[in-house]
This record gives structure tokens, sequence and C-alpha cells, in this order.
């Protein structure tokens, strides 16, 4: 019974988006309580729906609609439920569930308190229809909702000019994967003739399409992942989101956009798998961004940046583990992910909550005991993601290792080590700064966050505990079963203690440097790495890069372009043929007199000179 539910979720948050809207502007209160109700139920049906999926004799299911069915053309409405689909509806109806909830309290007194929660719902349907969909062509429809969705939460306080900036650079970015996705989905239906997923597999694993255009058309749609989910050179759009509020960047980070680029490489895997070239790429830009977002991460002031630029690094992780077919491991992490980074963004909303909007995290410092529950539960985030044994994060981790390790080799493997180990020492960094040490004089009347801000932080924080229990079945002590996903994985010994090994330097290492304060290391630092240190800070200077090539190649063309338009084209290709019919018909209105002898002489002169040609000739 309720795998038939499936088709409901996105539909009671497109409701609860319509009803918002245009029913219940006037009463935000109102409008939020839908919203939380329609994404509550969708949460309820979601476990349903797990329960009916994990009975013994039930893999996966696709029933669909006719939509357009005209000669050989055929197009349907229809949802697929298998593992990812389902593990991806779980993670995004939960986050969005305790997100909202927590933004009860967070934007209260917001003069557009009503339209946030609208928003809310119109994303997580968008996002639901994403991950339910059993066609390209409605995924594509529901992908440009999420950017949408995403745009009008970045730029929730558009009266900020930041936050406006935000919301187009963030929209201007991902179109360029966008297009790219657009135009493999069409290079795809061009070969096979349906939009159909399990069709498109079908009939690629018998040949049915051309190996340079499967190459090409996947090519395409990795970039239009790498747009959603912030890979390099994409990746400048998910910072400058910080500017929307805190609760928007928990949702974009945890379960809903960036999410959507890893879900979407996992789900075209079987196509992905034949193309070997792409995989390569996956691999090479997923390494570089996990570790060129670890160094960036490792130097930033601002709380929610520092958490954006540890987005970017695991989600390269991620792409890294697809590119050697790990889909188990990607989204497995992808889920401990999900569940400790809306914590550690709802953490540093409760702090932003009561110091009035601050982000310096070198004004913070000893609010351990100001902030406990902020606190404890933020430092549980913070170590499952450095991958402490027994959270969840390490397990996750580890997984990612042992497919790097089996299928990449050892070099790759050793810099992957290398970004597991700035993704530690960055987050120690940040907990240490943030909670410990001396109290700052200006927190000392600083308290505790509403419960509707704190219980999601509780949730959250025994999810991050407890997840390796709910989605590991331990078999034996060399192994365990991956069982949502239903791919079989081994623990490796070595790489455990290694990594651990790793985990725990960074922790020391952090330890020495921002609680003990060590003149030695810092001062080495600052002699020897300087340099380095402020091409960090200054985010490799990408960002003044590409606002360069905007203003002086892609500006500057266009206003040759719209001169020439002016010029050639209207001046002279409009303007001046539409003269000369003027001019034309100013001269021939003389011939037009009205007198029978004047066309009579007209006639015989022409009849005069048709002979005298016909004689020459």
């Amino acid at each position: 019974m309720g795998v038939n539910l499936a088709y409901f979720p996105p539909v009671i948050c497109g409701i609860s988006f319509i009803l918002t809207v245009f029913f219940t502007r006037k009463a935000p209160l109102i409008s939020s309580l839908i919203s939380v109700f329609a994404i509550l139920s969708s949460f309820i049906l979601f476990i349903f729906i797990l329960i009916d999926f994990l009975s013994p004799n039930l893999n996966s299911i696709d029933f669909s609609i006719d939509w357009i069915d005209v000669l050989d053309t055929r197009i349907s409405w229809g949802i697929l439920l298998d593992s990812l689909s389902v593990t991806m509806l779980g993670l995004i109806t939960l986050v969005a569930l305790l997100v909202q909830v927590y933004s009860i309290s967070y934007m209260k007194g917001d003069s557009r308190f009503g339209w946030y929660f609208s928003v809310h719902s119109l994303f997580a349907a968008a996002m639901i229809a994403v991950v339910l969909v059993d066609n390209l062509l409605l995924m594509y429809f529901a992908w440009e909702l999420v950017g949408l969705g995403s745009y009008l939460l970045i730029g929730f306080w558009y009266e900020k000019r930041a936050a406006s900036e935000a919301a187009k650079k963030a929209f201007i970015t991902t179109r360029i994967g966008d297009v790219a996705l657009l135009i493999g989905i069409i290079l795809i239906f061009k070969s096979t003739g349906t939009f159909n997923i399990s069709s498109i597999f079908h009939i690629a694993n018998n040949g049915g399409i051309n190996e340079n255009i499967l190459t090409i058309s996947t090519f395409l749609i990795f970039l239009g992942a790498m747009g959603k989910s912030a890979q390099f050179p994409f990746h400048v759009w998910l910072p400058d989101a910080m500017e929307g509020p805190t609760p928007v960047s928990a949702l974009i980070h945890a379960a809903t956009m960036v999410a959507a680029g890893v879900y979407l490489v996992a789900r075209m895997m079987p196509l992905f798998s034949l193309a070997p070239y792409v995989l390569d790429f996956v691999v090479f830009i997923g390494l570089f961004t996990f570790i060129f977002g670890g160094t960036m991460a490792i130097v930033m002031h601002d709380i929610k940046r520092v958490l954006a630029y540890s987005t970017i690094s695991h989600l390269g992780l991620m792409m890294l583990s697809l590119g050697f077919m790990g889909i188990a491991s990607a989204i497995f992490h992808l889920i401990v992910h999900g569940v400790s980074k809306a914590l550690l963004f709802l953490g540093a909303g409760s702090l932003m909550h009561e110091m009035e909007g601050e982000t310096d995290i070198r004004n913070m410092g000893g609010l351990v005991n100001k902030m406990p529950i902020t606190a404890i539960t933020f430092i549980i985030g913070s170590v499952s993601l450095a991958g402490i044994i027994p959270l969840s994060g390490f397990f996750s981790k580890d997984e990612i290792l042992l497919t790097v390790f089996e299928k990449g080799g050892i070099l790759i493997l050793f810099l992957t080590l290398i970004g597991a180990f700035l993704s530690s020492l960055y987050m120690f960094r940040l907990t240490f700064i943030t909670f410990f040490g001396s109290l700052k004089s200006d927190n000392s009347k600083i308290g505790e966050s509403p419960i509707l801000m704190t219980l999601p932080l509780i949730l959250l924080a025994l999810l991050a505990i407890f997840m390796s229990a709910l989605l590991l079945e331990i078999s034996t002590f060399k192994g365990f079963i991956f069982f949502i996903s239903g791919y079989k994985a081994h623990l490796n010994l070595l790489l455990i203690v290694f990594s651990s090994i790793l985990s725990f330097v960074a922790l020391i290492l952090a330890w020495f440097i921002y609680i003990k304060d060590s003149k030695y290391l810092t001062d080495w630092f600052k002699l020897n790495m300087n340099c380095f240190y402020k091409l960090l800070l200054n985010k490799y200077y990408i960002d003044e890069l590409y606002q360069y090539v905007i203003n002086q190649i892609v500006l500057r063309f266009a206003q040759f372009i719209a001169l020439f338009d002016r010029l050639v084209v209207n001046d002279i290709g409009v303007d001046k043929s539409s003269l000369s019919v003027k001019s034309l018909g100013l001269k021939l209105k003389f011939i037009q007199t009205g007198k029978m002898h004047g066309y009579a002489i007209s006639m015989v002169i022409g009849f005069l000179i048709l002979i005298f040609t016909w004689a020459i000739l």
C-alpha cells in the first residue's frame, strides 16, 4: 500500500505552496503551519513507503501515466521507486521538516514570514520530484524549479545588495550547467526516442546509443551535476549563498540543491559506466574539489563560509566515489553529510540568533557554558564530519576511502587522505575557536536558543551518532552490508587505523594552534606560509578572475555586438532597406498620372524597346 502513495509527497508540498501563496498571505502563522504539516505528511508517507519497500520481494517499482502519445513519441508522468529514490526521499523530507520547525522561531517577526514558508514548500516539492520521477524531461522541469526555489530563498532578504547579488550569482552559475544538462537530455532522446530512464538504460546496454553520442551526453549531464553540486569551477555560487537565512543554508547544503547533482550522477550511473572517459573526468573533478574546498575552509573566519567550503569539499568526495562507481559509499556519505551539515548550519543559526547576527568566529569563543545544547550538538556534528569513530561520519568516510583504494590505487588514495586530514583539521579549528577558549566580554549575557530551535539540533545530533546503526547491518568484524542500497562492502582494518590516526593528529594539531596557542606553530606559519595564507583567504582570486573575464571580455564583446546590431543590422539592414523602398516609391509615383494618353505612350515606348532588344539579340 505504501508504495502507491509515492505520488503524494511532491503533490502535497505543491498544494501547500499554492495555499500559502494565494490564500494565507495575510496570516503568516497559518502559512507556516500549513507548510510544516505538508512536509510532516510527506515524511510520514516516506515511512509507509519504506516499510513496503523493505519487504523481501520488492526491489523497485516504476509506474506512470501517459502525458503525450503522438506517433512514435510517448512521454509519461511517472514515479520510479528504488533504493536510491527512497533513501533520498527520506533525507529530503526529514531535513526539510526539521529546518521548517526550526525556522518558526528563527524567522519570527520577519516581515515576509509567510512567503518564506511558501518558498520552502515549493523547494521541497521540486526536490522530491527530482528524486522520484522516472523520466528525464519531468526531472528537468523539477530540476529548474529547484533552481528557482534556491534563487528565491538565497535572495530572500533582497533589500540587502549582497543577498540579491548572491541569488543572481547562484542562478546564473547553475544555469550554465543546466543548459548543458538540457542538451545532454535532448541528445539522449534523439538517440533513443524516449525520456524514460529505465528504457534509456536498456537501450544503452544493448548498444542502441552511438559511443560518441553517449560520451558527449553523459559529459553534458555531469556538467549539469557540477553546477548544482558546486564542483570546481562552478563552486563560486555556494559560499555567497550564505547571504540567505541560515535555515536556508542548512536546507540547501544538507538535503536539497547541492544533493541534486550527486543524485543525478548516481541515478544515471548505468550510462556513465558505459563512458569510461567521463568517469575519469568525474574522478579528477571530485578529487580536485575535495582538496580545493578543504584548503579554503581552513582559513575562513565567517562560520557559515567555513561550513560552505566544507560542503564543497565533501561534495567533491562524493563525486570522487561516484567516479569509481561507488554508488553505495557516495550515497551513504551524502546521507551522513546531510544530517551532520544540517546540524552544523542550524547550530550556526542558533549562535547567530543569540549573538544578533554575528558570524565571525573570532568574536566568539567560550560559548560552551553559555549555550550548552548548541555547543554539544555542534561538536557532535563536527566530530562526525571529522571522521572520528564511532560516529556515522567515520563509517561513510572510510567506505569512500575503501572504494578509492580498491579502484583508484595508492596515489589517488594518498591525495584523498590529504583531503580527509584537511576536513578533520578545519572542523576542529571551527569548533575550538567558536566554543572553547576565553569568553568574550560582549558575550557574557548570551543564553540558549528557544526550544523550537534546540529540539531539531538534538534530533539531528542523535542521528549523527546512531545513523550508522540505521544504515549499516553489522555482520562480522570484517565487514557490513549497506542494506538499503543492496551493495556489499568490507571495512579494511589498515585503512581504519590510518585514517583514524590522521583524524586524531588533526585534532591534536588544532588543539595546539587554537587552544594552547602555540607561538612556534603560528609564527612559523606566518613567516613561511603568509603568501599562501593570503591566497587561500582570497579564495585563489577565482572570483576576481571571473569578474575580470566578465568585465573585459564578455561585456566588451556584448558592447561590440550591441554596436554592430545598431549600426549594421538596424541602421543599414532595417532602416536603409525601408528608406530605399520609400524613396523608390516616391520616384515611381510620377509614372502613375491617371491620364490615358500617357499610359499609351509608355506602352508604345516599352514595345519599341522590346523590339529593339530582340533585334539586337
